[in-house]
């Protein structure tokens, strides 16, 4: 059993989902976490900051231009060939956001933050596709969890990294080493070949729009489809509000942007890392449905711990326990969540499927996260944290349909 568990762990698809874990998350990381700071710490309101969420719009819209991805094979392949162009603007882009100045010319900084955010979806769509199309069925829910947490230790960069180097450097050399660290996604594109089982490129652009939608609501049935895409915005709505000001939020209690990057950011990384493999191990023997219920009603309840903090004052060993199980439940609901994901999408149609059912996912982080500010200014922030926890609650109801706890589970 130990034998056959470290074979599964330690093969080249599962090295594979650690890369590709790293080059998608880098991106979006520097938008939740590094772009904040360096705006609060420039003197930008909460609400702005708040606002600049709505940039995030492209991970909730990417499936409109995920067909186009799968039409279209530039020189190096359908999935290579994407990821490295789009990886190359990623570097230009994510550097040059540090030679604007806020202050004076935030419409320019929303501009910069929306193009990364569209870099980065895009990326998104041909890395999932990838991934999906390497994975066998019985390595789904494994190889998406190590994407996830490879996915979170990329936040070690533009969260603590780059914040650290904050307190010494201008901001513009700490936006061009940030950039530097997506070489990572440029040598995965560089090195990787292109899957074996690659779906059947579309003959036309209307088969490669139509057909994917046609399939999953065929499929699934229109009922249980529209309830399986309520469940990907409801499911994870309560912690990316709680946690889309985080920075803002500590920086507000009194914390230095070092203890954040040092304290707040570590405490939040590991355990999530450490929740969300011990997720796809539980996995393995519980099954995907049963893993949602239990790691949701524990990522749930950790969300009452930032009211607890915000209530307490600046305490550094509180901010790293209630940051610590915040995050292992979010490592925990995650795992399970990006299984389910991947278990909704067909390898024929990775990518659009792919792109599709993450963009719903994505909604809570882009379009209500952008509320947030307001409602801190409005309620303060204990009142804030119990709000996210109840809106936790419509996502656990919806397990009652599309993940029963006694159902049989099987793959598309």
């Amino acid at each position: 059993m130990k034998r056959d568990l470290r074979e599964a762990i330690l093969n080249r698809q599962m090295f594979i989902c650690v890369l590709t874990g790293l080059a998608s998350g880098m991106p979006l990381y520097l938008l939740m976490q590094l772009v904040p700071a360096w705006l609060r710490s420039s003197g930008i309101s909460l609400a702005d900051i708040g606002l600049l969420a709505l940039v995030g719009l492209p991970y909730s819209w990417k499936f409109l231009w995920a067909p186009l991805m799968d039409r279209l094979s530039l020189p190096l392949g359908r999935r290579r060939g994407w990821m490295l162009v789009t990886q190359i603007c990623l570097i230009l882009g994510i550097g040059s956001l540090g030679h604007v100045d806020p202050v004076d010319n935030m419409a320019l900084v929303a501009a910069f933050a929306s193009i990364i955010a569209f870099l980065s979806a895009s990326q998104d769509v041909a890395i999932d596709a990838y991934r999906r199309e390497i994975l066998s069925d019985e390595e789904l829910g494994l190889g998406n969890a190590i994407h996830v947490q490879a996915y979170r230790i990329a936040s070690l960069v533009p969260g603590s990294l780059s914040l650290v180097l904050a307190d010494s450097l201008p901001w513009v050399w700490v936006f061009w080493i940030t950039a530097a660290f997506m070489t990572v996604g440029l040598l995965l594109s560089l090195s990787v070949t292109e899957p074996e089982n690659l779906g059947p490129q579309p003959r036309s652009m209307r088969e490669a729009f139509i057909a994917p939608f046609r399939e999953y609501f065929a499929r699934s049935g229109w009922r249980a489809a529209a309830l399986a895409l309520f469940f990907m915005v409801a499911y994870k709505l309560g912690d990316n509000m709680a946690t889309a000001l985080a920075t803002p939020f500590y920086l507000d209690l009194g914390f230095t942007l070092t203890e954040i990057g040092l304290v707040a950011k570590q405490a939040a990384l590991w355990p999530s890392i450490v929740g969300g493999l011990l997720g796809g191990v539980i996995m393995l023997r519980l099954g995907i449905n049963r893993a949602l219920w239990i790691f949701g009603a524990v990522q749930m309840i950790s969300i009452l711990g930032f009211a607890v903090l915000a209530s307490s004052g600046p305490k550094i060993w509180l901010l790293a326990a209630v940051i610590a199980f915040e995050y292992l439940g979010v490592g925990l609901g995650t795992a399970a969540f990006t299984a389910f994901i991947a278990r909704e999408s067909s390898r024929t149609f990775a990518a659009t499927q792919f792109a599709l059912f993450t963009a719903f996912a994505a909604l809570p982080r882009s379009i209500a996260s952008a509320s947030t500010g307001f409602i801190v200014e409005d309620i303060g922030w204990v009142q804030f944290f119990l709000l996210c926890t109840a809106l936790a609650i419509p996502g656990m109801v919806a397990l009652l349909w599309v993940a029963p706890w006694r159902a049989t589970e099987s793959l598309p």
